[in-house]
């Protein structure tokens, strides 16, 4: 059937006549003769069985028309030919072929109306087709007359005046391609000018008007040519952007970030200017080193520019240290106030952005693309300050480690902390860091560099002390630390002129901040000379008085004796025996004593040595360091209390240890003190002559942080009773170590500001136990002067030939009390004529008439307690004697109550004791020897007590002298 219709659409629309005939033999189906339709007439008309015979036909002959059927019968002839089923399948070919024409009969009968019909409407298509051609023809006819008469000359003007207009746009677009082509020449000019943003905003222009003529071949290339002109735009404006990182320009930068803005890239611009930063920062110290080294090395070898930043720190000499330091800040400055002034130039403008924002809120998307632009570069900033503050450190401390700076002056060393604290203070102010990194380089320099200081200074001390002669530095009576140069930055007020080191530890610091300050010009890190440091100290003074006049005024004020009571006025006389007037207060020794009260009252210039005005000095220095470096201060007041202590042991050590004295049991050196000299000898002086060479590591390094003890200069001499045994010498060794403490007194307050919590127990305990015992030592180095000033044997010896068991009661008194006075007043001529030398406080005159006086009743005990024999007058002798002692004395001095005067009089009143009373008062004063007891039992009641009574007595003055044994 496929065939078939194929064959009437190969064929097309012919009568069925025409169809018939124009079948050839091969394609078409063959018209059934009378004979074969009479035959298909036969054939059984059962449709289902037509078609059963119909679908029995194999499906080959239904492929394709070039399918040969005789070929193909031919080739399924069996090998052997049988014609019974040759014939047999002849028929059943002939059946199928019967079904098959009957079928396709069939069909044709069935369609034929609608073929006759269709043909006929094809037959009135082609009619109408004819006509259609007819009148087309006469049209084309007519149109090509009007073209010729009309139509064309007019139709010519608008085709011209179209072109024209096409030709006018093409004129102006090859202009803007003409302008385009020549925009790169402006572009330079404006890059050159820095006008970033210009350039930026006309090559963007280009970019626009470029892709509006696309269309053109020239303008790829010009495209091209904008783009890289873009980029190297880009590139120059990067440029620009590093430049801000070590000299900010308000004008410069705003061009920079308006152009930024114009590329929509302001994100990209503040993470370069970052990394600007950090690599300036980089560059600048490395070019500052550089040209130190290559300074020094005084060649231009290139090896130092391949060395790394830390290598090249190890070859700055001493000399170039300071100033590379001070340029390497300065440098960086530079560089951290760009950063300072970028942040202030951000906060202005994000300031007017908002108003602007406020006043007009149309753009409500660009507003917050803004917005988050500025929160980003805002956090960006902030985020910056510390990481750009922690390469500067890192920088810093690499040079700070990269020299040893031990050997240096402690000038120059203070002057490297005055740069490093302020650096600090720049941190600081910066980004609110405490600089940790820096604080800890500085530490470890300066630790090292003060125990070697420290160690230096002490050896000097030594040196010092054992050369001191002991006499009086000069100074005037308005003396005070503050007015040395060391102690100067105590009293200077904190401002950004002033280096740390010269600024109270205890100043408020200015509102005005070091970037506010220099924020316009100026460096704080500039080497200004201090014109008060080179001032000259006015403190010393050419005699113990401010001026000659002031000195004499004062002799004439005190000179005159109106003022004397009149029986002052007169020699002493005793009448009654006719013995040698004693002038115990003359004229001559009253106005010496007016004299002596003058240098008391009226100069009070301190009393110190050049030694003592060193050690000031050096404790100056020492809170200076301290001062600028806090994190060592305990070092620092650790190493100032060694200076003190070995000032306090060489004054002991020359003047006041003598055992023989010590042992008297007198108390003379406190607990405290005897506690406190022996720490100081256990922790800081060297007993030994020569280091042990078999000694270990440990102890060598023990003994490297002590001192040798410290010897008296063969000059002062101690030994001569004209000048009291050296008085003027010790009074002003002790007084100058009083003096001394009362410095570190005053300097407490700020010693304690700076101490670690931790350590403020040291401080305490260094105060409590050394610095204010320095008093103490007044009584064991003034008791020497009194227990040799005055002759006590001699006077023992007087004692012992006093006949004292008299049998009346005696109205004069003894010899021995005369020349007792005597001493005194010898003690009182050479005592006034020490202090026309030196001035002698009145504690010191109080101490040493206490010890004379002191001593003078313990030997008049001694010598009642060598008494033989006793009567009852004897004793009121004694007391006689005593008294008579007592009257004349104080009249010599003006010490109240008299010392030990009680210890003589109940000595004395002891003898009048009964037996029971005896032994109570016996157990009562332990404050006397047990050969002054014994004598007591034995002289006063040997005579009324038996054996047994004296011997119980004497068993208890055994008990109590048994502890002291």
């Amino acid at each position: 059937m496929q065939k078939i219709k194929s064959l009437m659409t190969r064929q097309g629309l012919r009568s069925p006549q025409e169809s018939v005939n124009d079948l050839s033999p091969i394609e078409s189906f063959r018209i059934p003769t009378k004979e074969e339709l009479r035959e298909l007439h036969e054939e059984p008309t059962d449709p289902q069985a037509q078609q059963e015979i119909i679908n029995s036909i194999e499906e080959v002959y239904f492929s394709n028309d070039s399918f040969d059927i005789v070929k193909y019968e031919l080739e399924r002839l069996p090998p052997v030919l049988s014609l019974q089923e040759l014939e047999e399948y002849r028929d059943k070919l002939k059946q199928q072929q019967a079904a098959v024409s009957k079928k396709v009969a069939d069909l044709i009968l069935e369609k034929q109306p609608a073929y006759v019909e269709e043909l006929e409407r094809v037959t009135s298509l082609q009619t109408g087709l004819q006509l259609a051609a007819v009148i087309c023809t006469n049209g084309r006819r007519h149109l090509n007359t009007a073209k010729e008469g009309f139509t064309q000359t007019s139709l010519g003007l608008l085709a011209n005046q179209r072109k024209r207009q096409l030709l006018i746009g093409l004129l102006k677009s090859l202009r803007t391609i003409k302008t385009l082509q020549r925009t790169d020449v402006r572009l330079s000019e404006m890059l050159e000018e820095e006008d970033y943003p210009g350039a930026i905003q006309l090559c963007l222009e280009c970019q626009k008007a470029a892709s509006t003529f696309k269309h053109y071949s020239c303008i790829s290339e010009l495209n091209s040519k904008l783009q890289d002109t873009l980029e190297q735009i880009e590139e120059q404006l990067d440029v620009a952007l590093s430049k801000i990182c070590k000299n900010f320009d308000i004008n410069h930068y705003t061009k920079v970030q308006q152009a930024y803005r114009l590329l929509g890239k302001t994100q990209t611009a503040m993470d370069q200017l970052h990394m600007h930063f950090t690599q300036a920062i980089h560059n600048t110290v490395f070019q500052v080193v550089l040209g130190y080294v290559e300074l020094c090395a005084g060649n231009t070898d290139t090896k130092f520019q391949k060395l790394q930043y830390k290598d090249l720190c190890t070859h700055i000499t001493s000399d170039s240290y300071i100033p590379c330091l001070a340029d390497l800040c300065k440098a960086l400055w530079e560089v951290m106030l760009s950063y300072y002034r970028t942040m202030q130039w951000h906060e202005n403008h994000d300031q007017d952005e908002a108003a602007v924002v406020s006043s007009d809120g149309n753009n409500v998307i660009g507003t917050e693309e803004n917005s988050f632009d500025r929160n980003y570069v805002k956090k960006k900033l902030e985020h910056g300050l510390s990481r750009i503050w922690q390469d500067v450190q890192l920088k810093v401390k690499t040079y700070l480690l990269g020299t040893d700076l031990s050997s240096f002056k402690y000038d120059d060393f203070i002057f490297v902390l005055d740069v490093i604290s302020r650096l600090m203070q720049v941190g600081e102010e910066f980004c609110g860091s405490k600089s940790e990194v820096l604080q800890e380089s500085i530490r470890k320099q300066s630790v090292n560099y003060f125990k070697t200081y420290h160690r230096t200074r002490l050896e000097e001390l030594r040196m010092f002390l054992e050369n001191e002669t002991w006499e009086l530095c000069p100074v005037k009576s308005s003396f005070s630390i503050l007015q040395l140069h060391e102690f100067k930055f105590m009293e200077q007020s904190r401002s950004p002129s002033v280096s740390p080191s010269k600024q109270p530890a205890s100043a408020i610091s200015s509102t005005v901040t070091l970037f506010e300050q220099y924020c316009n010009g100026g460096n704080p890190f500039e080497i200004q000379a201090d014109s008060k440091d080179d001032e000259t100290e006015d403190v010393l003074a050419s005699n113990g008085y401010e001026s000659d006049e002031q000195e004499k005024s004062a002799y004439q004020e005190y000179d005159s004796d109106s003022d004397v009571p009149e029986e002052l006025k007169r020699d002493y006389v005793d009448e009654q025996t006719g013995d040698a007037p004693i002038k115990s207060v003359s004229r001559e020794t009253l106005r010496s004593r007016k004299r002596s009260d003058y240098n008391l009252n009226k100069v009070n210039a301190p009393i110190l040595t050049n030694t003592t005005l060193n050690v000031i000095r050096l404790v100056g220095k020492y809170m200076q360091m301290m001062n600028i470096l806090k994190p060592i201060a305990f070092d620092v007041i650790h190493f100032m209390s060694q200076l003190f202590d070995y000032y306090l042991y060489a004054v002991y050590t020359f003047f006041g240890r003598n055992d023989t004295f010590e042992s008297t049991g007198l108390g003379l050196s406190s607990s405290r003190l005897r506690t406190t000299l022996n720490r100081i000898q256990e922790s800081l002086i060297d007993l030994e002559v020569s280091a042990d060479p078999s000694g270990t590591l440990t102890a060598a390094e023990e003994r490297k942080e002590k001192v040798p003890s410290p010897h008296l200069s063969h000059l002062v001499v101690l030994t001569s009773g004209n000048s009291l045994y050296g008085l003027a010498e010790r009074v002003v060794a002790t007084e100058s170590l009083v003096f001394l403490a009362e410095q570190f007194e005053f300097l407490q307050p700020h010693l304690d500001a700076v101490m670690p919590a931790a350590k403020k127990p040291f401080l305490q305990q260094f105060y409590s136990q050394t610095v204010s015992t320095a008093s103490e030592l007044r009584k064991p180095v003034y008791w020497i002067v009194a227990a040799k000033a005055i002759d006590y044997e001699q006077m023992l010896l007087l004692m012992a030939n006093v006949k004292w068991d008299v049998k009346e009661i005696m109205s004069q008194h003894n010899v021995y009390v005369d020349a007792l006075l005597k001493e005194f007043e010898e003690f009182n001529r050479r005592l006034n004529d020490v202090s026309k030398r030196v001035r002698i406080p009145l504690p010191v005159s109080n101490i040493l008439w206490e010890h004379c006086i002191r001593l003078a009743n313990r030997t008049l005990v001694e010598g009642y307690a060598n008494v033989k024999k006793c009567s009852n007058e004897g004793r009121a002798l004694m007391q006689l004697d005593f008294q008579q002692f007592l009257m004349k004395l104080e009249k010599l001095t003006d010490i109240r109550p008299i010392p030990d005067k009680e210890f003589v009089e109940t000595y004395i009143k002891a003898y009048y004791l009964t037996e029971n009373d005896m032994e109570c008062w016996i157990k009562e004063h332990r404050e006397y020897s047990t050969k002054q007891l014994t004598n007591l039992v034995n002289i006063c009641l040997g005579t009324y007590i038996n054996k047994k009574a004296r011997q119980k007595l004497l068993a208890a003055i055994d008990d109590i002298d048994r502890p002291k044994r």
